[in-house]
């Protein structure tokens, strides 16, 4: 018995040996900067020196026009990209659920590379198809479709469009799995009855398909949305840091720019910070209590 006990105190003192280094780079790269958050966001903060201004970051932000306009292009991208990715993402998922027979594997991962693919090469790419002088104005212009180059990169309209394009383009395949995982997940006998009872493709779609999806369309929802209000690397990349003249600036972007660039001030940028997770959680809280009651029903 006491070699027992012996024994069980070895395995636990080698259990948090194992969990040690992991617990360490926890602390130190989230923990930490979590909690020291909560100082940062009551300082002018430059460099060595730090000025206590109690809310004033807050005031500042509620003054500072650029951050709202990043807010509100962030807002933009957010409805309309992620419920065009989403319905985008739920018929191909049902396409190759009950339509593709043959090659279904390759379609799957076709469509599914590009959430795997750097987003440097995707904006790279972007960037040479939509240039003024690019592939897709050349071919436009053949085949008559337009007159003059579309300015997608220097253009605020057109560029707003190719980002929500580049963003549905490489996100698309990733809801689609799950998706797809989910509609595998539904027991065909359901179908199988509702045909019995006379019900057409389509009814059967909206009235089985659609509610057994409900958890699935939230996560996808929810994890969008999240990734919506956190978009960075597209405007970085593909408009030249939120170009032209601010016009697809984020919220992300705009507060690693103040942070590291325009002023350095991570008390300011911490601030900002706060408001874009705190409307990320009002956002989850929305969309989980309404998809909520509608599972319910």
């Amino acid at each position: 018995m006491e070699k027992r006990g012996i024994y069980q105190r070895y395995l636990n003192r080698f259990g948090w040996f194992c969990v040690a280094p992991a617990m360490a780079f926890f602390t130190l790269f989230m923990l930490y900067p979590i909690l020291s958050s909560l100082y940062y966001v009551t300082r002018r903060w430059k460099g060595m020196s730090n000025t206590f201004i109690g809310l004033g970051n807050f005031v500042r932000m509620a003054h500072d026009t650029i951050f709202q306009d990043a807010l509100a292009h962030n807002f933009f991208f957010l409805v309309i990209q992620v419920p065009l990715m989403i319905f985008l993402a739920l018929m191909l998922a049902t396409l190759l659920n009950q339509g593709i027979k043959r090659f279904r594997g390759a379609v799957r991962l076709a469509i599914f590379l590009p959430a795997v693919t750097s987003l440097v090469v995707v904006s790279v790419l972007f960037r040479v198809l939509l240039q003024t002088n690019g592939l897709l104005n050349n071919i436009m212009i053949q085949a008559h479709l337009i007159t003059t180059p579309i300015g997608w990169l220097t253009d605020a309209f057109w560029a707003k469009i190719t980002i929500i394009l580049a963003m549905t383009w490489r996100w698309t395949g990733y809801n689609m799995v799950f998706f797809l995982v989910g509609l595998q997940s539904i027991d065909t006998e359901i179908y199988e009855a509702a045909e019995v009872d006379g019900a057409s493709k389509v009814r059967q779609f909206f009235t089985i398909t659609i509610p057994l999806l409900v958890p699935v369309i939230l996560f996808s929802a929810v994890t969008s949305t999240s990734g919506t209000m956190q978009l960075f690397d597209e405007p970085n990349i593909l408009t030249w840091q939120g170009g032209p003249a601010n016009a697809t600036m984020t919220a992300a972007l705009y507060i690693y720019r103040q942070a590291f660039f325009v002023n350095a001030d991570f008390g300011y940028a911490t601030a900002m910070s706060y408001v874009v997770v705190l409307i990320s959680g009002i956002f989850a809280f929305v969309q989980m209590r309404l998809l909520g009651e509608r599972r319910a029903k």
